[in-house]
């Protein structure tokens, strides 16, 4: 485990808490994420819609990265992307720690970190 990674996401998640409370996880704050990108407010969610929002923060997080290219809204006004190239194969932990720096870097620069 990268311990500036977990140190840095946990000051992130901190920095949230004041607005969104605390205990915040990964899937709390990718939810965040997708909700804030998809931008319609508060509104009530399908579970599919849910699942939609998630895959929206995925998208947002992982495009600066070169993964995904933004394509423009839908009729209905929901973000879409195109992938640019596949993701390599990455195990579980992997995966965590690139959503971490991902949230991370969506959230806030270094300087706001340290």
């Amino acid at each position: 485990m990268d311990i500036d990674l977990e140190k840095n996401f946990q000051i992130a998640l901190k920095k949230l808490a004041p607005q969104f409370g605390e205990g915040l996880d990964i899937q709390a704050v990718l939810f965040l994420i997708g909700v804030q990108e998809l931008g319609k407010g508060f509104i009530k969610l399908t579970k599919e819609e849910k699942v939609d929002v998630l895959h929206v923060a995925i998208c947002t997080l992982l495009a600066p990265y070169g993964f995904y290219e933004y394509e423009g809204l839908d009729k209905d006004g929901w973000p879409h992307w195109k992938a640019n190239e596949k993701l390599p194969p990455l195990k579980s932990d992997q995966q965590q720690q690139l959503m971490k720096q991902a949230i991370i870097d969506y959230f806030f620069n270094k300087e706001m970190i340290n």
